[in-house]
């Protein structure tokens, strides 16, 4: 089935086109040997689509480029680190951080054991950074909104290839690839840049598009 106004294929029992938000033409059906009053003569029979996808004008699309991803990651970041902030001084207290870096200002010297008691709680801190960062892209990516708040202000959206909604699944892929578009310089972002559909390397991974709505 595809959109009446643009002309993108739609998911199956989609109710909106993921494009540009037209409703989903219904289907046009009639009994054997009927006609019903008012359908034209080229009516598609039961079953079928009345729509055809023949002379529709080819769906454009606009990509969101490198300037305004930045500014949306910009956002997200801020967001994130509110965040993180808020829940950093209790995580101190339940790994005892807190205790430790006390210790050490008014002794000077700090107790070995503190000092490893502290190491080891520091890959409890950070694996608790990163799930909560997946958490927040990957959910928010596949939601309906399609965006994190940041690219939701500027009217971004995350799809698949096709343009439609994708899943959390794919959205956690996306998230972790840009650990890969992060190597070597951050050239995997820069790519957002120039390639032809504006795709960082984290997208193409992924399959993925951003575009503005």
């Amino acid at each position: 089935m595809f959109c009446s106004k643009c002309g993108n294929r739609l998911a199956e029992g989609s109710v909106f086109c993921q494009v540009c938000g037209a409703a989903a033409p219904t289907a046009v059906a009639s009994a054997p040997g009927t006609a019903v009053p008012g359908t034209p003569a080229f009516a598609a029979p039961m079953g079928q689509v009345a729509v055809s996808p023949h002379w529709l004008p080819t769906p454009t699309r606009t990509y969101a480029g490198f300037w305004l991803r930045l500014v949306a990651a910009i956002i997200d970041s801020t967001i994130v680190g509110a965040v993180s902030g808020a829940l950093f001084f209790p995580l101190m207290a339940m790994t005892g951080l807190g205790t430790v870096l006390n210790g050490i200002k008014e002794h000077g010297q700090p107790d070995p054991a503190a000092i490893i008691a502290m190491l080891s709680s520091m890959p409890l801190l950070i694996g608790i950074a990163i799930a909560g960062k997946w958490l927040y892209f990957a959910y928010c990516e596949s939601s309906e909104w399609q965006a994190t708040p940041g690219k939701k202000v500027l009217n971004l959206t995350v799809t698949d290839m096709d343009g439609n909604r994708i899943s959390f699944a794919r959205a956690s892929g996306r998230f972790f690839a840009k650990y890969i578009s992060g190597f070597m310089l951050l050239i995997g972002y820069i790519m957002a840049g120039f390639t032809e559909k504006r795709q960082a390397l984290h997208d193409m991974i992924a399959g993925c598009l951003v575009l503005r709505s």
